[in-house]
């Protein structure tokens, strides 16, 4: 007999999967700063096999606007130059040879805002799929009570807890989106 302690346990685990989805896009996001998780996405064409970028080269930002991408494979410079033009990053890779430089451009006022707003709506995606959790708690609360699992009283703390869980885990997106809003729109 499973415990309603039990469902809200696995359901918080799925609410903090989605925060954890959200912090890697947002990770992602450029905020005229450089940072390797800026290329995280990046996939290069390395001997016909579509590979991570992070797979095949040592990526460091010896400096707050550079990125270093110094590949295992010197074969694998213009491959890697491709990747980066062709991920709509919006750098200019420069290449010697050795190594690829990506100098970080200082953002727009413009691009700042549509960054942001990518930001909102990766934001609302998770609050999305937290309250997607929740009702997946909750049904899941009401099926057990419908088997005989749960007692009414036990199905009404479980929606209660999930309940809590779902408010907190709304208020950190709501936390980890105004950080990196501020972040984006620091000149």
């Amino acid at each position: 007999m499973a415990t309603y302690d039990a469902l809200s346990k696995a359901t918080e685990q799925k609410m903090k999967k989605g925060i954890e989805a959200m912090q890697k896009a947002f990770a992602g996001v450029r905020t005229g700063k450089a940072s390797p998780q800026l290329v995280d996405g990046v996939m290069v064409d390395y001997y016909g096999t579509m590979t991570r970028l992070k797979d095949i080269a040592a990526i460091t930002a010896p400096e707050p606007r550079l990125l270093v991408i110094q590949p295992w494979d010197q074969a694998a410079i213009k491959p890697i130059e491709k990747a980066i033009i062709a991920s709509n990053l919006g750098i200019s890779p420069m290449s010697d040879g050795r190594v690829v430089r990506l100098p970080i451009p200082e953002l727009s006022e413009e691009r700042r805002k549509a960054l942001v707003k990518q930001v909102k709506e990766r934001g609302e995606d998770a609050r999305i799929e937290i309250r997607n959790c929740r009702r997946d708690g909750n049904e899941a609360a009401k099926k057990g009570q419908k088997d005989g699992q749960y007692t009414e009283d036990e199905k009404s703390q479980a929606e209660k807890a999930i309940q809590k869980l779902t408010d907190a885990c709304i208020r950190e997106v709501d936390e980890l989106l105004k950080a990196k809003e501020a972040e984006l729109m620091q000149v």
